[in-house]
């Protein structure tokens, strides 16, 4: 401790050959880190403060190619983040989609935060009105802290893509490509964020109940999810031979 306060900038091997130097005897440059990381002995807490930030959001991750997947409903929601940069402004666009059923929605903030991505998580919430069993994002840092919070409170489990691979996250990738080419490209954006939340709002009501989707055999999302419901209300109870009536 005494020779890192006094070399505060000295890497862990030139301490260790100082400290052989000093006291003839050898010392791991693990132990070294293990003594700057108990006492913290860093020159930039600030940097160190993110270090450890990363580190923490690099552990003990759910990955996607781990869940079995289920032909269901509201069991994954795929969610991103699109970038737009419009001159000297950049906004944000989060968005969501379901797996299954392919209902989609959107929103736009002025900043990438786990708060704002706690916000869209709850309007999506809100809006389905049902029970949502697993969420997929990528490891932007708009989908930790406040966001995985609200997922505890919600009782949702959250599953990650791999670095750099946007084919484990396909679904909304698509999603995206068809809110830029079919509405986004064609004059409708806005830096103003009601202007734009308000005529977004708009196209995603003809996204969901009026364009046909090729791979729900051109049926609209809300009509694959009435006709999901209907089945099911009408599937008859089972009894076994020997139940009463």
């Amino acid at each position: 401790m005494k020779l890192r306060k006094a070399n505060m900038h000295y890497g862990k091997m030139k301490l260790k050959k100082i400290y052989f130097k000093l006291y003839g005897e050898e010392i791991s440059a693990s132990q070294i880190g293990k003594v700057i990381r108990k006492h913290d002995l860093f020159p930039d807490q600030i940097k160190a403060e993110k270090q450890r930030n990363k580190l923490k959001n690099t552990t003990k991750k759910n990955r996607i190619q781990k869940l079995d997947i289920k032909p269901e409903h509201w069991f994954l929601l795929h969610l991103d983040t699109i970038v737009i940069y419009w001159g000297s402004v950049k906004r944000y666009i989060l968005t969501a989609i379901d797996h299954h059923g392919k209902i989609a929605y959107a929103r736009m903030y002025t900043t990438k935060s786990s708060r704002n991505a706690k916000d869209f998580l709850y309007r999506l919430y809100y809006l389905i009105d049902a029970d949502i069993l697993n969420v997929q994002t990528d490891n932007g840092s708009e989908f930790f802290a406040e966001f995985e919070e609200a997922l505890r409170q919600l009782l949702i489990l959250h599953w990650f893509s791999r670095p750099r691979t946007p084919k484990d996250n396909s679904v909304v990738e698509r999603f995206n490509k068809t809110l830029q080419e079919e509405w986004l490209n064609d004059g409708h954006f806005t830096p103003n964020i009601l202007e734009f939340n308000q005529e977004l709002t708009v196209w995603l009501e003809e996204y969901n109940f009026a364009r046909p989707h090729q791979t729900l055999d051109y049926l609209t999302p809300y009509e694959y999810l009435e006709n999901t419901l209907r089945k099911q209300q009408q599937l008859l109870p089972m009894y076994s031979t020997s139940a009463k009536s």
